[in-house]
């Protein structure tokens, strides 16, 4: 299945919620904002989390976490750029982060971990959040007036003709 069709049949069942729009659209935003963070294995779980917290709709969250890894090809190069943007916010003065490929691997082991999440990752989380926010913000703005006025006119349809609900 190509990618324009995939994303099309995922917009589809969005629309084919029965959720109030803010609902809908705040479970989008949710999907989106964790799915540009480098959380691998924790992404749904969070996404389910918050969606609950904040009485977003779940299923929207999940669909939207599920069509952002359409972007999967290009995650390497998004993931780079929210760790230049984190670790140009966190260092003082700021400056671009030095070369990755000057940086030693330690291997597997506890303190290779924790050289890494040390030194990578905490600007890649934080330039992740960063750079998430406003996607996630025009998300919930998009996915909001998309959902109210297709219910507008599914609404509309219904008054018209009672027996052939859709």
């Amino acid at each position: 299945m190509n990618p324009r069709r995939w994303l099309h049949n995922h917009s589809l069942r969005l629309l084919a919620i029965r959720d109030t729009p803010e609902a809908i659209a705040g479970g989008v935003a949710i999907g989106i904002f964790f799915g540009f963070t480098p959380l691998f294995g924790l992404k749904t779980a969070l996404t389910i989390l918050f969606a609950w917290l904040t009485r977003s709709n779940i299923i929207a969250a999940v669909i939207a976490s599920a069509a952002h890894d359409i972007m999967l090809p290009l995650m390497p190069v998004i993931f780079r750029w929210e760790y230049e943007v984190g670790y140009w916010l966190l260092s003082h003065p700021h400056h671009l982060p030095p070369s990755l490929t000057k940086m030693k691997w330690e291997g597997i082991s506890l303190r290779g971990w924790i050289a890494f999440l040390l030194g990578v990752g905490k600007p890649l989380l934080f330039g992740g959040f960063v750079c998430a926010a406003p996607f996630a913000v025009l998300s919930y703005a998009f996915t909001r007036r998309l959902v109210a006025r297709h219910q507008q006119k599914r609404h509309a349809q219904e008054l018209l003709d009672p027996a052939n609900p859709s």
